[in-house]
């Protein structure tokens, strides 16, 4: 019996998925001529095609634009000679309900938003560029203005710079492959959401200056988070875990967990991997590996948070970091950076914003004590360090069992632990140039550390 190739044909088109539609900007009136602003139309292909669950297109050019939002079963394909870059009017980014660096509040919307959508796809070898100097020296402005009236940690909630893109409330959510540049503030915040992939990504934030505060990935209370093969460069925490800021953290008390972070390179940022500050929510079940961490990035593996912050800290897995020139190769710092982390009024100071009053309000001293635990560390590779190791917490919250498994560290001096319980140290080495030995304060069952 012979079948002809034509019914073959016709049998594997019955059973291969249909092609989703595509939709050009440029049918919607879009120019791409790097002068326009294509919000509108950009934005009516993008409803145009959640309607057929299809593709939004582009020709190449530079797609001047606002803020977009991208909604459920759209895939927004930026190809290669494509770049949407953001507009310098705070006017262009409609203020809405979010969460900003631990705190929830109203704030500019992002210049790519998928807000409260599922099933959205962000791809291609294109570049999304915020163009965010104008928003960078905004905010040096301001610091300057505040720091002499002891209102250093309002500085970031007050000067609403937009995010580069925000995944809010979402699910069933893939960003992959492009670069990404210059944002005004965080680059990739995937917030209160679940099952994300980020793939692939390059972040340039330090084009034409070195843009305050802005994150590679921020991973804030959020779940079954993947990120992988990306490759970072900005000015703050490049791989970050977060969970939500003192009072209004601890009140929403949603965690960060479930998260993959795997083969990344850092070039330029405040570590390789940080969890915290934001810690009030609590992070867990986490595992990291295949990092590379580069000079001038002053952290392999830091952990932040406050004594007002709150949370737990738990189930953490690191494996498989490769640093070179990394000033401290693992740094645990629960007192981090007072100024910005300790927010009080000044006196006689009235009418204050609402989200003031939130980052003011008063945390009790024992909800006010995070906790770090059952953390592993292994097969970390570090050379060029100045201090090998510092790490210290509280002695009525502890860090509590830390295993540490074959870590090679060639540094200048050893460090320090305090306020650590049960650290298991197994065939670690640590070799400082200046023949000094790791310090341990105040800690119990610290055990197994080779030094030479």
């Amino acid at each position: 019996m012979r079948t002809s190739h034509g019914i073959l044909f016709a049998a594997f088109l019955m059973l291969a998925p249909a092609r989703a539609a595509e939709f050009r900007v440029a049918d919607y009136g879009a120019k791409g001529d790097g002068k326009t602003l294509d919000t509108a139309s950009i934005q009516k292909a993008i409803d145009a095609a959640a309607a057929a669950k299809g593709t939004v297109v582009f020709h190449p050019g530079v797609y001047l634009s606002g803020s977009l939002f991208l909604k459920s079963g759209v895939h927004l394909r930026v190809d290669q000679g494509v770049e949407i870059r953001g507009a310098q009017d705070l006017a262009a980014y409609p203020v809405m309900f979010t969460r900003v660096a631990g705190i929830e509040m109203n704030w500019p919307a992002a210049l790519i938003n998928v807000y409260q959508q599922s099933g959205v796809k962000i791809s291609g070898k294109g570049v999304i560029d915020g163009d965010g100097k104008i928003w960078w020296d905004k905010y040096w402005s301001l610091r300057k203005e505040y720091e002499p009236k002891k209102l250093r940690w309002a500085a970031d909630y007050d000067c609403m710079r937009p995010r580069l893109i925000q995944i809010y409330k979402s699910s069933n959510v893939d960003l992959q492959g492009l670069t990404l540049k210059r944002s005004g503030f965080w680059t990739v915040h995937i917030c209160f959401s679940r099952k994300v992939t980020v793939g692939g990504i390059t972040i340039r934030n330090n084009e034409g200056g070195r843009g305050p505060s802005t994150d590679g990935i921020d991973v804030d209370s959020s779940s079954n988070v993947l990120v992988e093969r990306c490759d970072i460069e900005c000015n703050d925490d490049a791989l970050c875990l977060k969970a939500g800021r003192d009072a209004d953290g601890l009140r929403v008390n949603i965690p960060t967990r479930k998260v993959v972070i795997r083969d990344c390179t850092v070039r330029a940022g405040a570590a390789g991997i940080t969890i915290g500050s934001e810690t009030s929510g609590g992070v867990r079940d986490i595992e990291v590996y295949r990092l590379k961490v580069l000079k001038p990035v002053p952290n392999g593996i830091l952990f932040k948070s406050a004594k007002t912050r709150g949370g737990t800290v738990e189930n953490i897995v690191i494996h498989d970091l490769e640093m070179e020139g990394v000033a401290t190769p693992i740094n645990v710092n629960l007192n981090w950076n007072p100024s910005y982390s300790y927010a009080t009024l000044p006196e006689g100071m009235q009418d204050v914003p609402a989200y003031w009053k939130a980052l003011t309000q008063r945390v009790p001293p024992e909800q006010g004590l995070p906790h770090l635990r059952n953390v592993r560390i292994s097969g970390i590779k570090a050379t060029g360090a100045k201090r090998a190791i510092v790490a210290a917490a509280y002695k009525d919250a502890p860090l509590e069992n830390f295993k540490f498994k074959n870590l090679e560290i060639e540094a200048q001096e050893a460090g320090g632990i305090q306020d650590a319980v049960n650290w298991i140290f197994v065939n670690t080495h640590i070799r400082s140039a200046d023949g000094s030995r790791v310090t341990v304060k105040d800690s119990r069952g610290v055990t197994g550390l080779v030094e030479e």
